[in-house]
């Protein structure tokens, strides 16, 4: 393990650090930390606030939950190493993601129809990203457009998309032609849903695919006055962004069929090349667990990979992103940004994932319960606790930044590593 015990030069300039001075709180934020110091606790209170429906959704996954609750126990197995008596104060929490500064390594992950959980989720989210230079992925199938997010979030956008091949890929790469002229930061390929799956617990509180405010949802929204408003305020969700390759105003039945009929299905490898070829930005495949897909994308010309079982919302039978990182760290690590996803809650889950080869997390559930808790000031919150928790555990570990994680000595009992794996 490489020492990481500082120069005096380095202890000079980490009690200079701008970053490492106290932040002036407003009493507001203050009473916030104090009722809901972690995301569970906001997972608690946007269970009582949502609607059955909304909360179910935003919180349910494949089969029965198998998938969401191995990605928290793996997380939670994951033990690191402390080194003490190297920090002097609170380490700054700044890193460098595709030659880009944000202010952590914990980015807003792509949410396919956060609106259905709490109207405006697409806003609140972009907003609060912007104010605090984090990443916000938008998913294409939102309420907002792309140009839409850029304006909330000009230098912090960054665009999932869905395979989209019928006539060519028409549709597909005229989205990523407007995420150009639109400005967004990093492009994402999904590659992880090739076929629609059942969650029951949506099904069970009477979610219809396309979202319908049924008699039973409109009486269940009842409950939730805050939902009711936000609902108000922006509308009933719609595929915003494919409504100018549709005919006229349709309806929320005719969008659901217009998907099914030009959409579905997993990028393959000729066609992730021929993105490459059109997008000249940053580009992310999404979705990838086994080393050898890692590697093939990096020799494909991506810039990197999202290592994600899709939060458990696919199939509750993969493995835990968190287990399926090291041997992807092991195969690509230094030649692609690694990001890791799924059943990410707190700063310390954060760590892990840097500690064990990721160059940033994203959270995605942590930030919708922000929402069902709290509204639109749930986001902003939920990233300071992102923050004030990661720049804790930076200095319970001895670290004085985010890059001094990679020589944290780690136990992780769950981990593949590139000797399980078969050649193709």
């Amino acid at each position: 393990m490489p020492d990481t015990t500082p120069s005096s030069a380095q202890l000079d300039q980490t009690e200079q650090s701008p970053a490492a001075a106290p932040v002036e709180l407003t009493p507001e934020q203050i009473a916030l930390k104090r009722r809901f110091p972690t995301a569970l606790d906001l997972r608690r209170r946007a269970r009582r606030r949502l609607p059955n429906f909304a909360f179910e959704y935003i919180d349910g996954g494949a089969g029965a939950d198998s998938g969401i609750n191995r990605n928290w126990a793996a997380l939670d197995a994951v033990e690191m190493i402390p080194r003490y008596g190297n920090v002097i104060s609170p380490p700054p929490t700044d890193t460098k993601i595709f030659g880009q500064s944000y202010s952590a390594p914990v980015g807003i992950a792509p949410i396919g129809g956060p609106g259905t959980g709490f109207p405006g989720a697409e806003t609140y989210f972009a907003a609060a990203a912007q104010a605090a230079n984090i990443p916000y992925t938008l998913g294409v199938l939102s309420a907002i457009t792309i140009e839409q997010a850029v304006a909330f979030a000009p230098d912090v956008t960054w665009l999932q998309l869905y395979r989209f091949a019928r006539n060519k890929h028409k549709i597909g790469l005229d989205l990523v032609r407007r995420a150009e002229q639109a400005g967004v930061k990093v492009l994402m390929l999904t590659c992880d849903t090739p076929v629609r799956t059942t969650r029951p617990r949506e099904t069970k509180s009477g979610i219809m695919n396309p979202f319908r405010l049924t008699n039973r949802l409109r009486l269940d929204a009842m409950s939730s006055p805050s939902w009711l408003l936000s609902l108000m305020r922006n509308g009933i969700p719609r595929f915003t962004n494919l409504l100018p390759y549709m005919d006229g105003n349709p309806s929320l039945a005719e969008a659901a069929k217009f998907m099914r009929r030009e959409g579905g299905g997993a990028f393959n490898w000729e066609e992730i090349a021929r993105y490459r070829d059109h997008w000249k930005g940053p580009l992310v495949l999404k979705g990838v667990l086994h080393p050898a897909d890692a590697e093939r994308a990096v020799l494909l010309g991506i810039d990197g990979v999202v290592v994600t079982n899709h939060g458990g919302r696919q199939i509750d039978a993969l493995p835990a992103s968190i287990d399926a990182l090291p041997a992807i760290a092991a195969q690509i690590g230094g030649k692609a940004t690694i990001i890791m996803d799924s059943g990410v809650r707190s700063g310390v889950d954060v760590a892990r994932a840097i500690a064990g080869g990721a160059d940033l997390a994203l959270s995605g559930k942590a930030f919708l319960w922000s929402l069902g808790a709290l509204g639109s000031r749930g986001p902003a919150h939920m990233i300071d606790l992102f923050k004030d928790e990661i720049s804790a555990t930076l200095g319970q570990l001895g670290c004085h930044s985010v890059a001094d994680l990679r020589s944290v000595q780690s136990r992780h009992p769950g981990a593949y590593h590139l000797e399980d794996f078969t050649a193709d």
